[in-house]
């Protein structure tokens, strides 16, 4: 399986949009809780799926069930829980859904999983990735960036 993972944070629309044309994936997995946040710019859930069709001829997809929930994600951001604590506490919320069970390989096959976070080492897409190749070995996973 070919995964990608990108981040918006800190990115113009060109190289963004630039970045994703660039990877050949067919599929944008939106696994962020807040979708319309004004930080959120170009990639307000409302106007990103038309973007991503007109401009790289993508698909895109909402999972919220991959997301974390805002209190999770809250305590991170406020350093109430350490990044090793979270990973944790995000890991046992995708297992308490039942989500990594469910999911299949075509599913994110050539698939970009989009957060907010510029960078991916701090970051549940990167846990997502990870947990993702675990189930199925052989995956590759490349960072947009």
């Amino acid at each position: 399986m070919n995964l990608y993972t990108i981040g918006f944070t800190g990115k113009s629309a060109d190289k963004f949009f630039g970045l994703l044309k660039a990877s050949k994936a067919t599929i944008l997995i939106d696994i962020r809780i807040n979708r319309n946040s004004q930080l959120a710019g170009f990639t307000k859930e409302r106007d990103l799926g038309y973007l991503l069709l007109e401009l790289v001829g993508m698909k895109y997809l909402i999972r919220e069930d991959l997301a974390p929930t805002k209190e999770l994600l809250a305590s991170c951001r406020n350093k109430e829980i350490t990044w090793d604590r979270f990973a944790k506490k995000y890991q046992q919320l995708l297992d308490e859904r039942g989500v990594i069970s469910k999911v299949s390989e075509q599913e994110f096959e050539n698939a970009v999983l989009l957060c907010s976070e510029d960078a991916p080492e701090k970051c549940h897409r990167t846990l997502l990735a990870n947990l993702l190749v675990e189930k199925y070995p052989g995956s590759k996973v490349t960072d947009l960036i």
